[in-house]
């Protein structure tokens, strides 16, 4: 059995800046109303028909190669966790393959579906990859172009002022003998319960058969209907994300906390052993009461979400690529990565840097 380890890393978000300002043009909100609920001061927005989920993935992978010192040729295997694909199919994996120019080798790609978790779900897929031997070199991204499925309007503000793009990735490769660097363990959960809660149910095939008869704001017909776009979904902003804030604060509160506390108590560790923490970026006071339920220093938690606001898949590589820039995590560092959202899913990863 191989150690695993993150050999590379690296990141990409758009150059447009998207200040809470700027939003108070397009809907009845505030930067204060902002700022006091979610800690978000920016975030930043692709350029609409330049670039995409794939583009900026593709931006943040080259850097990971190139961190890795490795050739894209290199490259054995392809992850890729997103909420917001290109297309509906096929998935982004394949269409960064394409767009890193390495389709000749006809390398797999596996595309992650978890959300906010999917970063730490296709790393856990890509840790016992690497440490059965079966690959040597797999490239894990997480890219969301939020901005061109929003609702820029009062409706939808209390989603819309949350989210914004970016990308993340890492190369993970076999760690040397001697190597302090790690992949510790990695834990995975999942609540169907509450499904849609933090959803984005049309247009989709379920056709009303799942779920305990919600109300989805359709009547039936349209219900058998919503594979298609019609008249209703337009009208009642189906075609938008739906989230039930303080079902989504509270679970997440409870989630975070203990699935973080499993990762170290599984390799003996303790909160005050941890070098530093990079919780998904969800919203600035889920984190700061995750830090005080654990009795962490503000050292000790890294938080971006005030200038990027939700990246969803890519928010935790993005902030561990940052914080492994600013020099806040040296080689043998312990590192905790926890996340929640949609689904409900949630999980967390330990490791030595």
């Amino acid at each position: 059995m191989y150690r695993s380890k993150i050999a590379g890393i690296g990141h990409y978000v758009p150059e447009r800046r998207v200040p809470n300002k700027e939003l108070e043009n397009l809907m009845d909100t505030s930067d204060e109303w902002i700022v006091e609920r979610t800690g978000i001061s920016e975030r930043r927005f692709g350029k609409r028909y330049e670039e995409n989920t794939t583009m900026l993935g593709a931006k943040a992978a080259r850097k990971a190669i190139a961190d890795a010192g490795i050739e894209a040729s290199e490259i054995d295997f392809i992850i890729f966790a997103t909420l917001s694909p290109d297309y509906f199919f096929p998935g982004c994996g394949v269409l960064l393959q394409r767009e890193l120019g390495i389709t000749s080798t006809e390398i797999g790609a596996l595309d992650v579906r978890n959300q906010c978790s999917g970063f730490v779900y296709g790393l856990s897929v890509a840790d016992q990859f690497i440490k059965t031997g079966h690959y040597k070199n797999i490239l894990l991204v997480g890219s969301e172009m939020h901005s061109m499925g929003l609702d820029f309007s009062t409706r939808g503000r209390n989603v819309s002022v949350i989210f914004g793009d970016g990308a993340g990735a890492v190369v993970l490769q076999p760690a040397g003998d001697s190597e302090p660097s790690e992949i510790l363990g990695t834990y995975l959960h999942a609540d169907g319960t509450y499904a849609e809660e933090l959803a984005f149910i049309s247009p989709g095939a379920h056709g009303g058969v799942f779920g305990q008869d919600q109300d989805f704001g359709f009547d039936k017909e349209d219900n058998w209907k919503s594979i298609f776009v019609t008249e209703k979904m337009l009208e009642d902003g189906l075609l938008y994300p739906h989230m039930n804030g303080q079902l989504v604060f509270k679970t997440a509160v409870q989630k975070f906390p203990a699935v973080i506390m499993e990762a170290l108590q599984k390799a003996g560790k303790s909160p005050e052993d941890l070098k530093i923490l990079i919780p998904h970026q969800a919203n600035l006071r889920i984190s700061q009461f995750v830090q005080r339920r654990l009795g962490l220093k503000d050292e000790q938690v890294y938080s971006n979400i005030q200038k990027y606001g939700n990246t969803t898949a890519a928010s935790i590589p993005i902030a561990l690529s940052e914080a492994y820039s600013e020099g806040r995590i040296q080689r043998g560092d312990l590192v905790c990565l926890a996340a929640f959202g949609s689904g409900f899913t949630w999980g967390s990863a330990l490791f030595n840097w």
